[in-house]
């Protein structure tokens, strides 16, 4: 092997250190990365171009899409809870007997959608019934 092998091993064993103890996900997202494209410069130097373009193309490319797509979710969902916990506490100042009230309200309108849609369907089918020809 040569020095720019060694060196390349070298940046590999930070890459996989460093992203355990990296906090932030981002930065993981990255180094996670920059260990993919370190690995698709290995397998060039192994005289593996097929592996290198897989590990290329997959590694450092579909898969840090799907991350970043899954981060900017998880950053979405805490966006929501925090807007949740904010308003929780704007609801604190209301009586538990509010919220309860609030919350049969709520169950009733839910129940009867759920009417609303069962009957819609029995209606439905009944119509298709009527509307097929009897079999002799």
């Amino acid at each position: 092997m040569t020095t720019f092998q060694y060196i390349l091993l070298g940046f590999l064993v930070v890459c996989a250190i460093s992203v355990s103890f990296s906090r932030n996900l981002l930065n993981s997202i990255l180094i996670y990365m920059s260990y993919s494209l370190i690995m698709s410069i290995l397998w060039v130097c192994l005289e593996s171009p097929d592996l290198a373009i897989t590990e290329a193309a997959v590694g450092a490319g579909v898969t840090s899409i799907l991350f970043f797509a899954t981060l900017k979710k998880i950053q979405a969902i805490r966006i929501e809870s925090e807007k949740t916990e904010t308003n929780a506490g704007k609801d604190r100042g209301t009586s538990a007997q509010d919220k309860q009230e609030n919350n049969t309200h709520t169950m009733q309108r839910i129940s009867e959608s759920g009417m609303q849609t069962a009957n819609v369907i029995m209606n439905d089918s009944a119509e298709d019934r009527k509307a097929e020809p009897a079999h002799e």
